[in-house]
């Protein structure tokens, strides 16, 4: 048996709503693109709605809440960074999977910071966009038997999926959860960015940059100070290691 220190279990497995279908909005303004996602999502399962536009795609979400997003970058009149950062303001745990013709890492990388959990690049396979969007909605998915995870004034609880600093609520995206659970489920360990596309994205291969983004975004939220972090520290050729606080010594 090796001498490596297991990895703590901390998320779900399994559908992601149990005795329920799934709601998943296709934003997509190319009307072929747009059937063939319907198509594929329904037979998969899924209750699908549709918008070809940014516009649309927010009042069918104001409307009813979908489960998840598949949003197209390229929209008329809105795009759909906007549309991702709006969808984010009205309900900041939903999953989105932003689809786009541009294939470049800044286009990749300007739609994680607009707050999606996955980016996939036309031309694609229907049915791997599926299984990124079962992939989203499963980590999505309440965690039932994980503990509650605490650092200092820190608390994080799969089961919940809610995260709080102290008294605040923090508001964070789905992938953005997933690796703070993660980290912190696992402390004092450095792990490099492919191990941390594995284990919390469940990709064996991909943009490692998508990490980079989300540890940024995640300190900006957990740190007192995000430019020198305490808790997510970066290590130096490697990848990112969680330090757990340093308890206050208490003095007479």
């Amino acid at each position: 048996m090796s001498g490596k220190k297991a990895l703590r279990p901390w998320r779900a497995r399994g559908s992601s709503l149990i005795g329920v279908t799934p709601r998943v909005l296709v934003v997509e303004d190319d009307p072929t693109v747009r059937e063939i996602t319907r198509r594929y999502l329904g037979d998969a399962g899924y209750a699908v709605d549709e918008a070809a536009d940014g516009p649309a795609a927010l009042r069918s979400a104001r409307a009813a809440a979908p489960d998840a997003v598949v949003l197209d970058v390229m929209l008329p009149g809105l795009s759909g960074l906007e549309v991702c950062r709006a969808l984010r303001e009205l309900h900041p745990a939903l999953p989105i999977v932003m689809l786009s013709a541009l294939g470049e890492e800044g286009d990749r990388v300007a739609g994680l910071e607009f707050g999606a959990d996955d980016y996939v690049t036309k031309p694609f396979s229907a049915r791997e966009l599926v299984l990124r969007v079962a992939a989203v909605l499963r980590r999505a998915t309440p965690a039932a038997a994980a503990p509650v995870l605490t650092d200092d004034d820190l608390v994080v609880d799969p089961a919940a999926r809610t995260a709080r600093r102290g008294a605040e609520v923090l508001s964070l995206t789905g992938r953005e959860f997933d690796l703070l659970a993660f980290l912190l489920a696992n402390p004092g360990r450095a792990f490099n960015r492919a191990e941390l596309l594995a284990e919390v994205w469940g990709w064996e291969f991909g943009d490692q940059s998508t990490v980079t983004v989300h540890v940024r975004r995640l300190r900006e939220k957990i740190e007192p100070d995000p430019t020198h972090p305490r808790r997510i520290a970066t290590v130096w050729g490697t990848g990112y290691r969680y330090d757990r606080a340093v308890p206050e010594r208490v003095t007479a």
